[in-house]
């Protein structure tokens, strides 16, 4: 079976290495064990070029024109200078990670489609970005050769709302880097606690983009209800980036005063496991996702999860995570439940590192480099 010589347009990942930064490092990692499956190289930001590099040293890394750390010059680019480098580099598949690809190229083009919330969730997009994925997403679905999807669910909905060609469409789970996010130590928890001002008090952990799919204005008040009346009430931790949903602040002026939320922004990546690993719960109320990359991420981490069964998140979860309603009643009466019983907690707890084990990014790889041979007309 021969390699393929596959180009991964990296250009798109943010300095902050969210969702799609994860999604690109751990695929490329991954990749990198595979030598003898693929001929791979990528294309970067010049700021990660060295980083890309360290992490894929049998690639040939390409830095990309300064001008594509601003979204429309790298959305010019895509449709002109990166075809032209897929050219250059002889590429017989041309990647794109996240929605956009290009119209014309010279080789079959595969681009991965993250979720259809642009689509079923409408009113929690602004205007202009909604309007701009929604017409990205059926670009690439007409124009792509294969879309590579995180979760069965996704494609359903791509085939349902959109009437996508589900013979084009392949799934490719997400996966978790079991290096960076682990059963913490006590002594890690505690630093991290510290670090967030907490010392010894108890916390419910969120951990995500502060839009407002997220559903972070409910939970909010939703964890005031449920804990208002315990005697050493946890505080609610809400970390990641700050977003646009504004309800958030408005939720938390109505906590009352003898309660804590604390709102520490994005934290250190390395910080991650002992946050999430310490909270007594992590909630993610979403209202729905194209996979649910935190829920795998803390369920690593040892965290007892409470999310929706929304979209892709109980394909994900399964039954090792806990399921609540949308509704900040909802989500009161099923936190408290979960805080007020260790033991299913602690069974969760196993039941969740257990699950977050079928999640990896080589097999993520292998589905991607599956994709890639159909792509490029090689057997698989």
């Amino acid at each position: 079976m021969s390699g393929v010589k596959v180009l991964v347009d990296a250009t798109s990942v943010p300095a902050d290495r969210g969702g799609v930064g994860r999604y690109v490092d751990g695929l490329l990692s991954a990749l990198a064990e595979d030598s003898g499956e693929i001929d791979l190289s990528v294309v970067c930001q010049r700021a990660d070029a060295e980083r890309y590099l360290g992490m894929v040293p049998a690639a040939e890394v390409v830095a990309a024109p300064a001008a594509v750390t601003h979204r429309p010059a790298r959305l010019a680019w895509e449709q002109t200078g990166l075809p032209m480098l897929a050219q250059q580099l002889g590429a017989e598949v041309l990647h794109s990670p996240f929605y956009t690809c290009p119209l014309r190229a010279n080789c079959p083009v595969t681009v991965t489609v993250h979720d259809a919330t642009f689509f079923t969730s409408r009113g929690h997009y602004d205007k202009a970005r909604g309007t701009f994925f929604r017409s990205a997403i059926k670009t690439s679905l007409r124009r792509a050769d294969r879309v590579i999807v995180p979760s069965k669910a996704t494609r359903d909905e791509l085939v349902r709302l959109l009437d996508a060609d589900p013979t084009r469409v392949d799934v490719a789970y997400h996966g978790v880097d079991a290096k960076s996010f682990y059963i913490p130590s006590d002594a890690e928890k505690a630093r991290v606690a510290a670090r967030l001002g907490l010392a010894d008090t108890p916390y419910v952990a969120f951990l995500g983009v502060m839009e407002p799919r997220k559903n972070v204005p409910n939970l909010v008040r939703a964890w005031a209800s449920a804990v208002a009346d315990l005697p050493k009430p946890p505080a609610l931790v809400l970390a990641g980036g700050s977003g646009h949903d504004d309800a958030i602040d408005e939720a938390v002026a109505e906590v009352p005063a003898h309660l804590k939320v604390v709102r520490p922004g994005y934290l250190r990546f390395a910080d991650l496991p002992g946050y999430l690993g310490g909270a007594m719960v992590v909630a993610y109320p979403s209202h729905g996702e194209g996979f649910g990359l935190p829920i795998v991420e803390a369920m690593a981490c040892g965290a007892p999860v409470l999310t929706t069964p929304r979209l892709s998140l109980p394909e994900v979860g399964g039954d090792a995570v806990a399921y609540t309603g949308e509704e900040p009643d909802e989500i009161a009466r099923d936190l408290s439940t979960l805080l007020a019983d260790e033991q299913q907690r602690a069974k969760l707890s196993i039941l969740g590192v257990e699950r977050a084990r079928d999640f990896t990014w080589e097999r993520s790889a292998e589905a991607h480099l599956a994709t890639w041979r159909r792509a490029a007309g090689k057997s698989v």
